[in-house]
């Protein structure tokens, strides 16, 4: 992606390897400042993961594949190595999918650093297809709503629900971007529109609870991410999702969820079986380190929420859009 800085505009992506780092932009800085930072260690590279230095389930499969090449590199067991990665975060298929990936080229002899690049370069090339295939669902004039972050920060480059609006803009298309903010992380505010702002694509940042204020008053089309897409359909994604696909069933709104076929995981059936994430309260009870909440009220902060398969038009992926009634074609295809 095209980054602009007080330096100029440099091409970066959210997650690569040089001079024997894992390199990241840094998401929890943006949007004020555009910062890289390296890590030499595996076990920095899961805490990374963790601590969402980096975010979005593609980019978290590129750094845990990152991840297992610094292993192989350091002479770590792969075994304990795979263990550690894969407890840095629970609900995103893609890091257990490129866990996976990576043992099973490593245990074969494969060269670490092009093992990992290769995956890495595997996520670029179906997200650009997502955005071939999605880009014609986006005509000119729409109103299209978005949620969290699905961009590039979130998928290594090009993004998934962003792809489509991507190459859309790029084929000259003029539309407007409802970007929710995302509470309580922020990464619609922060990153999504940050990331449409670089592309010069419209848009405006809204309350997450003004989601129905404004699809009542029109809006054409949604397309969100997905961290993990079960066999039947149901799918996890960032806290908020299913209201807002509830909320599109109720006002007719096609609901599209944009993702590569290493999200979907076709042995988990049902979303219910999906571990949703706990993170800590201080994410809700503060705000950059002031707390904002009465002292002694608790918050709970669930990461993620599961839509089922019903409330979703269909699954933009890298071999074309499925209805969910037609998953076992994305099966077929994996």
């Amino acid at each position: 992606m095209k980054v602009r800085t007080e330096g100029g505009t440099r091409d970066l992506r959210a997650v690569w390897f040089d001079s024997w780092k894992v390199m990241m932009i840094d998401q929890r800085e943006l949007p004020h400042k555009v910062v890289t930072v390296g890590f030499d260690n595996y076990l920095d590279v899961a805490e990374a993961i963790r601590n969402m230095t980096t975010r979005g389930a593609p980019s978290i499969g590129a750094a845990a594949a990152y991840g297992m090449c610094l292993a192989s590199l350091s002479g770590i067991d792969l075994d304990l190595a795979a263990k550690n990665i894969k407890a840095a975060r629970p609900t995103a298929n893609d890091l257990f999918f490129a866990v996976d990936h990576m043992y099973a080229l490593l245990r074969n002899g494969s060269d670490p650093v092009k093992a990992a690049d290769g995956y890495a370069d595997m996520i670029v090339e179906k997200c650009t297809k997502i955005g071939e295939h999605g880009s014609k669902l986006i005509r000119d004039g729409m109103k299209v709503m978005t949620h969290c972050n699905a961009g590039a920060l979130a998928t290594v480059d090009v993004g998934t629900a962003l792809a489509p609006m991507r190459r859309a803009w790029a084929e000259g298309k003029r539309f407007f971007v409802y970007a929710s903010e995302t509470r309580p992380r922020l990464q619609g505010m922060q990153l999504t529109a940050w990331e449409l702002g670089q592309e010069g694509i419209n848009h405006a940042i809204i309350p997450d609870g003004a989601s129905a204020y404004y699809m009542e008053k029109g809006v054409d089309l949604i397309i969100t991410g997905a961290d993990r897409i079960t066999a039947n359909g149901d799918f996890a994604n960032k806290i908020g999702t299913f209201d807002k696909a509830v909320l599109a069933k109720h006002f007719g709104i096609p609901f599209y969820v944009a993702a590569p076929v290493s999200t979907f995981d076709f042995d988990m059936k049902v979303g219910s079986a999906i571990e949703i994430e706990q993170r800590s309260e201080k994410e809700v009870t503060e705000m950059c380190g002031t707390r904002i909440a009465p002292v002694g009220s608790r918050a709970f902060n669930p990461a993620f929420d599961v839509t089922p398969a019903e409330l979703v038009t269909g699954f933009i992926t890298e071999n074309g859009i499925f209805g969910p009634t037609d998953i076992k074609k994305v099966m077929d295809d994996e």
